[in-house]
């Protein structure tokens, strides 16, 4: 693993991080029990621990879908307040809208920021090539195996021109050789077009061949 010193930036920040539910009983559940966390520019940080251990949710703190209970998450020193362009989301499910083609889904993000038609195309038609997916750009979804779908879901969040990829078990409802495929292509996407990259999982296997570094929660409370 690189060693990281004073010279690199902090991407993200966690700061005295906790996070609890309400219950319909009235009861609350905590599930997150004071995170601190320094997530470095460019580097593949990996979240792992076991089920229901709250690695979603820190995610989801991350990309601003949850706010904290206490604590903040800074991303280049300034509060995550809610969702922005900056953090692009892969989902553990797909997430495509089932009628719209391939190089539509991708370009999704740019056309919701109204870049033109034919601007977004051309993103689009890049980094479709980049994931693998070239021929397939007037395709829909239900046309896809299960790892292409993910591909474009990967493809769409890079599009965005986000600068920190979060990916929440991308590969968990894939079979075994597409997730090993799909491991190797993300490196590979990664290193290709670098991003900062938080990708939570609960394979540890996954988690040795992906991770610059590693940080492991434990059962809830985390």
């Amino acid at each position: 693993m690189e060693e990281r010193n004073s010279t690199v930036k902090q991407k993200l920040v966690a700061e005295k991080v906790f996070k609890s539910f309400g219950r319909a009983d009235g009861s609350v559940i905590r599930v997150l029990n004071d995170i601190n966390l320094v997530v470095h520019e460019n580097e593949f940080l990996v979240i792992l621990g076991p089920g229901q251990c709250g690695k979603t949710v820190l995610l989801r703190l991350v990309a601003g879908l949850e706010a904290p209970s206490a604590g903040r998450i800074l991303m280049d020193g300034m509060p995550v307040t809610g969702p922005d362009p900056s953090r692009g989301m892969v989902f553990q499910k797909y997430a495509l809208m089932q009628w719209k083609t391939v190089i539509d889904n991708v370009g999704l993000g740019l056309k919701l920021k109204g870049i033109s038609k034919s601007e977004r195309n051309a993103r689009a038609e890049n980094f479709i090539k980049l994931v693998g997916l070239s021929g397939f750009e007037r395709a829909y979804p239900d046309q896809l195996s299960g790892g292409m779908k993910q591909r474009v879901g990967i493809a769409r969040a890079y599009c965005a021109d986000p600068e920190v990829m979060l990916m929440d078990e991308p590969f968990g409802a894939l079979d075994a050789q597409t997730r090993y495929q799909m491991e190797e292509e993300v490196l590979r996407i990664w290193e290709e077009a670098k991003r900062t990259v938080v990708f939570v999982t609960n394979n540890i296997e996954e988690a040795i061949y992906l991770g610059d570094r590693i940080v492991l929660l434990s059962k809830c409370p985390a």
